[in-house]
This record gives structure tokens, sequence and C-alpha cells, in this order.
């Protein structure tokens, strides 16, 4: 893509040329520039749209969903009207319109150790976007080995972080979380929640690293991590090191292997993978319903929080938060049959599996958890 800036590109673009440390250099910088966003979500949309409207020449997508409503409420790159679509196309959809002037190659996948090093290679610099560790450490691993800025972002309720893991200058990714958390301690944001407009601020500030690297001005946040906290407003700065005996950026760049990230990690690296837990402890909610109806009900807990209560509810389960389920083993019978209950199922498969360990044998999950309860069995409870 040329370099040259055409009358309407140096109209849209005016702004950035009044700037001195922009300017008519700066923005032809920015035009033969290329970023890759992995994942079109909450931290992609921002990221994605505030490095189009800068005039970034080429910006690709790497996401392997589709637009659903929960989606909407913090990312703003889709719209109602692109409910059911896939991320990628929507996302390349509102960036054209809103840049006519970009290139959006798409990637409608997972990235994956097999693909990473074919998608990435060739772009400037990574905005990771994503929300699983696997993919974190993938990414992370895969710019290094390419010598290629990844600048970090991650949210949950109403926290934000941003770094950029420059290996060459900096520390990576691993110099700070050398070892992924044990499975099913950190909930995701679909289980915890996240303030809407959280993804809008952290996704904001990883753009504007994006253009200070790809103009070469100012001081990025190599070797540092920002942290955000929405609900007192304020900003924190820590200082990080590279460890010099990093497993990944420690190596020289032909030795650095990509690895089985979810085996690594102990967790998919998305949601839509087959439920590895055996089929025996599982329960549909079809099959919990026709139990009930037959009068043999076994004992349900729900292991979601009480203020998820309000929101729905199946009768008769009792409230034994995740987090508590520990300390109350006392209060259950490892003869009863029991069903546990979450969300999504995701909470509650991880308490079936600690059940489990701890010698209860009549214990499933409820597949798919209270909402899919509530779209096979219950039209009129709430999905949420």
């Amino acid at each position: 893509m040329s370099a040259e800036l055409s009358r309407d590109e140096l109209l849209r673009y005016s702004r950035h040329l009044l700037i001195p440390q922009v300017g008519l250099d700066g923005q032809r910088k920015l035009k033969a520039a290329s970023v890759l966003v992995v994942g079109a979500g909450g931290l992609g949309s921002p990221a994605a749209l505030y490095l189009a409207a800068a005039g970034v020449g080429r910006i690709g997508l790497v996401d392997y969903d589709v637009v659903d409503a929960s989606n909407l409420q913090r990312q703003v790159i889709h719209g109602t009207s692109n409910l059911g679509q896939l991320k990628v196309e929507s996302a390349r959809s509102r960036l054209l319109d809103l840049n006519p002037g970009i290139d959006v190659p798409v990637y409608n996948q997972s990235l994956t150790s097999a693909n990473a090093l074919r998608m990435v290679q060739g772009y400037d610099l990574v905005i990771d976007g994503t929300d699983n560790f696997p993919t974190r450490y993938l990414v992370n691993d895969v710019c290094v080995k390419l010598g290629i800025p990844n600048v970090y972002g991650s949210i949950f309720r109403f926290d934000g972080q941003v770094s950029v893991f420059a290996a060459k200058d900096g520390p990576c990714y691993r110099c700070l979380f050398p070892d992924p958390p044990p499975p099913g301690s950190v909930p995701s944001c679909a289980e915890g929640g996240v303030l809407g407009v959280l993804p809008g601020i952290i996704g904001s500030l990883q753009a504007g690293e994006g253009l200070k690297l790809l103009l070469g001005i100012g001081e990025s946040l190599v070797g540092k991590l920002l942290l955000f906290h929405a609900l007192d407003m304020r900003f924190d700065t820590i200082k990080l090191r590279k460890d010099p005996n990093c497993v990944v950026c420690s190596l020289p760049s032909e030795q650095i292997k990509l690895i089985d990230y979810e085996a690594f990690c102990g967790v998919p690296a998305h949601d839509h993978d087959e439920r590895l837990m055996d089929k025996e402890f599982e329960i549909t909610p079809q099959e919990l319903a026709a139990q009930i109806q037959q009068g043999h009900s076994p004992r349900l807990i729900d292991v979601r929080e009480p203020h998820e209560l309000h929101i729905s509810q199946l009768p008769n389960a009792e409230l034994i938060p995740l987090g508590e389920l520990p300390g109350r083993l006392p209060q259950l019978d490892p003869s009863v049959e029991m069903v546990i209950l979450c969300r999504s199922g995701s909470r509650s498969e991880r308490a079936v599996e600690f059940l489990r360990a701890a010698g209860f044998t009549k214990v499933k999950n409820l597949v798919g958890g209270i909402n899919a309860w509530a779209q096979q069995v219950d039209p009129d409870m709430v999905v949420y």
C-alpha cells in the first residue's frame, strides 16, 4: 500500500497533521503500517475502531465467534443488526464504513499453535484482545519468536491492565506470569461480569500504545504494567523486569516452540469445545425436568453468587456459592444424588470435579446451566 496521502486523506487526518509529533511523515507511517487485532470483542472493538480512524493502513481481525445479544453491552463495534453474524465480518463492515481507505483482512478462526506463525507474520504489532489464558500465552510466544511487539490488555469487573510486551527491549508476558493460574481459579468475564465501559477504556489505551509504537514517539509501557481501577478512578503503574531465565524470551528465536497451550493452562482456549467431563457426570435440562416430573428429583445445588438469584432461579435449589463449597462439604451427603447448576454450566462443572475428587460419586453437572434450562424447559425464565 502506498504511503502517499490523497487529498481526501489529507483532510480526513488534518488533526493529526497539526501535531508536530505526527505530521505528514507520521501519517504516512500509519498508512504503511499493519496491526493484527486478536479478538473482535470487548477490547478489540475500541482498539480496532481507533486504529482505523487513525489511518492504520492494514488491520487484521482474528475471531471465531458470532455476535450475540450479550456482547452488545460492551462490544461497541457490533450492533443489533449484526446479531448472528460472524464477528470478523461485522467488525470489518464497521471499520470500512468508518474508514474506506484501509485494508481489513479477516481470519474467522481461533489462533492456534498450528496457524499463529502464518497469521501473525508480516504485521508490525499485535493487539491482544483475548479473554483466555491459552491464547494469551500463544500470542506472547509467537510475538517473541517473530520479534513483534504485543500490546496486552486484560479486564475483569471494574479493573483493567495494559502493558507492551516487546522482548527485545523489555519483559514478555511470561516474565510476569511464568505459569498460568490453576484451572478455575480466575473467573472469566462471562462468569464474573465486566462494567461495559471498562473494555472501552482499556482497549483505547491499547490503541494509543499501538499508535505510539508505530509512530516511534513518546514513552511506551514496555517494562511497565498499567493498572486501572474504575470504581475509584485510579491508575497505578508497576515496573516490570525482564527475567534472564525466561523460558521464552531468553531463548534464540529458532528455539522458541509453540506448544499445546490448552494443555499448558489446563483450560480450553474458547467455549466452543466439547465438554471434557464424562457423560455419566452430566445431565441435560430435559433429563432433569423429566426426573422432577416423575417425582425423583435429586438435590439441587446452585453454585452462583447470591445476587444472581434475583435474575433467575430453579425452585428448591439450594445456594452454595462455588467459593464456599469447600467449607460447606459437611452439609452434603455423598449418598444422596445431587445436580449442580450455575449460569452456563462452567462453574458447576468445576464444582462437580471438586466434589468427585472429594469422594462424591452421585453428583452431576447441569449441562448449559440455568440458561439452558430457560431455553429448553421454561421459556418464561430469563436468559442472562
